[in-house]
């Protein structure tokens, strides 16, 4: 098992993880990063203007604004039962919220709002290349001090891949409708349609490694920075 990011950047751990996101998880785990989710739900399509706004000041003012309520909620109290057992919100933490949405031809995608429009997205990706924008944001508490970025991949699929994936990856319980632009990379159902993909599938997946562990860098030196 490789080393643990948190030891070795001298950080607190358990990681507070502000996200419910299933792959964010796995994502962690393989980073060898513990971590405890607790998550406390926003109103993100009441956020930002996805006709106007560019992709990376999205999805980043919306991981800011999780991460705003969630720490509010955690030092107002309000989440002591979810902590892990004999922590507290007086200890202290490094918390992590992100989002992520998929662009293709020039318009914004969010997690789909049924399985009509996920076939919907699916089927255009046949014709041209989507991308995944998503962000990371670190907070540690009690200081408030803060790190942000975002990364970008683009998925190039084969013209073979339609709509139908959709009901057969609903078949198999896979969880479509939970991800941004009911893009699933990691399902074998999907993965045979993909001909490229520019960037890493850690980032497609909703969590880039390389991000993570530079945010991590950038979290240790600014608090000792703060220090001096």
């Amino acid at each position: 098992m490789g080393k643990n990011p948190l030891v070795e950047n001298d950080l607190p751990e358990p990681l507070l993880l502000g996200s419910g996101s299933f792959t964010r998880k796995l994502i962690l785990s393989e980073m060898n990063i513990p971590y405890h989710k607790i998550v406390r739900e926003i109103d993100e399509r009441g956020l930002g203007d996805r006709s106007k706004d560019a992709p990376r000041d999205l999805v980043l003012m919306l991981a800011k604004a999780k991460m705003a309520h969630l720490v509010n909620e955690i030092q107002a109290g309000n989440c002591n039962d979810d902590l892990p057992s004999g922590f507290s919100s007086a200890d202290e933490w490094v918390v992590l919220t992100g989002d992520q949405v998929v662009t293709h031809a020039g318009n914004i995608l969010e997690k789909p709002d049924s399985v009509e429009q996920a076939k919907e997205f699916v089927s255009g990706y046949a014709k041209s290349p989507c991308s995944t924008v998503g962000s990371c944001v670190l907070a540690h508490l009690p200081s408030g001090i803060q790190v942000s970025g975002v990364d970008t991949a683009t998925i190039h699929f084969k013209p073979t891949i339609t709509g139908d994936i959709i009901d057969n990856l609903l078949k198999e319980d896979a969880p479509v409708l939970s991800c941004a632009g009911g893009l699933m990379i990691e399902h074998p159902l999907t993965r045979e349609h993909i001909d490229r993909i520019e960037g890493t599938e850690d980032s497609v997946m909703g969590l880039s490694k390389d991000l993570v562990t530079r945010l991590l860098g950038e979290l240790k030196q600014k608090l000792i920075d703060n220090a001096k």
